[in-house]
């Protein structure tokens, strides 16, 4: 398998409660969850999205919230996080090696993003022309500062980016090799977090956000249309990690 550095490749669950984040998941996409033996770590609970492995649940640290965690593909964890440490972001989780699986590091970004950098040692999952439904379709960082977050971005991980003019703010699309990796924006309010929030593809906005209230979820942004692109909402999962959810318009899968 390839590598493709600028992409997000995994999303991990971390919470104090694995099972309850495997139960609700499980009834609001149909995603299943395997137990993978490790040598060497803990076993480790992962995600599949029909055959394909595509995140995991995992015990969150002492002191850190419930949140769903983004890794991004890398050339090389310890340089990249050395650059990232030098433009400023905070160390969370200094370089370590992931059993026989990878090497990981988790940082904070200077805005406060926090997010981990990783090397498959197995390559990373191959882009798709089309997004299943259950499957992870993008991720976006909302951030009070979307200057220094965007400056950061391209300086320590060679993103590009194209912008795109919002009613409230300018969208800037992070790109990488030319293709569109992740959203980047300032939180629509200063008492949104900054944070990275991934998007799961579904056939219907609104059937998915309804299910995911009756199953305990707080409607965080209500289904709503992004134009030119597709209906999304955000919710809050019962442990409180945000996730969002957005049916693509048919030519933007």
């Amino acid at each position: 398998m390839a590598h493709l550095p600028g992409k997000f490749v995994w999303f991990e669950h971390q919470s104090n409660d694995t099972q309850a984040a495997r139960a609700f998941y499980g009834k609001l996409f149909g995603w299943n969850a395997e137990v993978m033996a490790m040598a060497g770590t803990d076993p480790y609970l992962i995600i599949h999205n029909g055959n394909d492995g595509i995140g995991g649940y995992a015990s969150a640290r002492a002191g850190a919230p419930t949140q769903w965690m983004s890794y991004l593909s890398v050339q090389d964890v310890d340089s990249s996080y050395k650059a990232a440490i030098a433009a400023g972001a905070k160390s969370i989780v200094a370089p370590m090696d992931v059993g026989p699986v990878g090497r990981m590091a988790t940082i904070a970004d200077p805005t406060g993003g926090v997010f981990s950098l990783w090397r498959g040692n197995q390559g990373d999952p191959p882009d798709v022309e089309t997004t299943p439904p259950g499957g992870w379709i993008w991720n976006e960082l909302t951030t009070q500062d979307e200057r220094t977050a965007l400056a950061f971005y391209e300086k320590v991980f060679s993103f590009d980016h194209d912008e795109m003019a919002m009613p409230e703010a300018i969208y800037y699309v992070l790109k990488a090799s030319g293709k569109g990796r992740a959203g980047l924006m300032k939180a629509p309010e200063a008492a949104v977090p900054t944070m990275w929030t991934p998007y799961v593809c579904v056939e219907d906005a609104d059937a998915t956000t309804a299910r995911a209230k009756e199953l305990g979820a707080m409607v965080i942004v209500p289904p709503s249309d992004i134009p030119d692109v597709g209906r999304f909402a955000v919710i809050g999962d019962p442990q409180g990690a945000a996730i969002a959810v957005l049916r693509p318009n048919p030519d933007m899968h």
